[in-house]
């Protein structure tokens, strides 16, 4: 069955002061993150520039550099398809993202106030309350929340330079495909998971903070090897 066409958020925004072609791309690179772009997705540009409401030159420049990042490829005949990473790329993406996450969470732990560490147990409520309900229909949202909480550990974590690698990291994870929240009983450890980083980084334990932020990660890679291999 042919695969509907992916839809963006609106148009974009002028008089903001970014490029126009600087603004479509970043749109579409929210829209992978935010799911709405999936592996196997086409691209059209004059699909993506109605949608957005500017012209192709933008969108074809915005293309341009999405292919140049891997992110999309040719299709046959007309337009580009969101790429699909081949088991290669995931365990040197989840390696990537292992030490990463542990790196901020160490940095973390050093440097979050206490009003940051009350914003993640506020997120991993909200986690909670998602994964408390049917699992398949919150699974997006499960996914949107773990990414606010691990976006919110880098911000904590007082490297801009961490913080840079790792919103990069995040374009490519968009490409992996279903979330590892639909996995069964996934939710339930990561909650657990969380819970203990969070804890670790309130007791200002860098080692702790980073040993379990890494096994967060290496579980998670153990998920998604499972959903590859029902692919």
């Amino acid at each position: 069955m042919a695969r509907r066409p992916a839809k963006t958020g609106g148009s974009i925004g002028r008089g903001s002061g970014v490029a126009l072609g600087e603004a479509v791309f970043r749109s579409l690179c929210e829209a992978l993150q935010a799911g709405n772009y999936r592996a196997g997705d086409r691209l059209r540009e004059e699909e993506v520039a109605q949608r957005l409401n500017v012209s192709r030159t933008p969108v074809r420049e915005a293309l341009g550099r999405l292919a140049a990042r891997g992110f999309v490829e040719p299709a046959g005949g007309r337009g580009l398809i969101v790429r699909n990473l081949d088991i290669s790329e995931v365990l040197e993406l989840y390696a990537m993202r292992e030490i990463m996450e542990g790196a901020a969470a160490r940095l973390a732990a050093g440097h979050a106030s206490a009003p940051e560490i009350e914003a993640l147990r506020d997120i991993e409520q909200a986690f909670v309350e998602a994964s408390a309900t049917d699992a398949t229909e919150m699974a997006g949202e499960m996914a949107r929340l773990n990414r606010t909480f691990h976006e919110a550990i880098c911000r904590a974590a007082r490297n801009r330079y961490l913080d840079n690698a790792s919103r990069e990291l995040q374009d490519w994870i968009a490409l992996l495909g279903p979330t590892t929240f639909t996995v069964t009983g996934r939710p339930s450890t990561s909650h657990g998971e969380h819970q203990a980083i969070i804890d670790a980084i309130a007791a200002r334990d860098g080692d702790k903070a980073e040993q379990l932020a890494r096994a967060h990660i290496r579980e998670a890679l153990r998920c998604r090897l499972k959903l590859l291999q029902k692919q």
